[in-house]
């Protein structure tokens, strides 16, 4: 009921910074709370930061808190992931979700979302 496409993942140095977008379609953005996953190849799918439907609750996982930051534009339905300070860690696909749900509620877990999006790629070269 709800399509996601993120943009903007790419080839960056160490220490650069990327923007990622999720933009929304389909339903209304603002019934939704959002997340952010990643996913290394060979890895399993990790947390990286969630946000409830009206931005006031926010998670970030350990090793992201203080580099990344996750925010939304209910009016452009459009979610945002600012990275800085970006590792050879970070490298991953990285996918944006959706709860209906509950939308106050910004969870870790990823079983909890109900749409994906189809990820962006990022690679941190040293």
């Amino acid at each position: 009921q709800v399509q996601l496409v993120e943009s903007g993942g790419g080839l960056v140095q160490a220490g650069d910074s990327l923007t990622l977008s999720c933009a929304a379609s389909g339903r209304t953005f603002s019934n939704y709370a959002m997340g952010w996953f990643r996913q290394a190849p060979g890895k399993e799918r990790e947390f990286v930061a969630a946000i409830s439907w009206n931005g006031l609750s926010i998670y970030y996982a350990d090793s992201v808190k203080g580099r990344l930051t996750i925010s939304r534009d209910n009016a452009k339905n459009t979610v945002y992931l600012q990275m800085n300070s970006l590792k050879p860690e970070d490298t991953a696909v990285y996918y944006c979700a959706a709860d209906s749900d509950s939308p106050w509620y910004p969870s870790r877990g990823e079983g909890v979302y109900d749409y994906w999006g189809q990820g962006t790629q990022v690679t941190v070269s040293s």
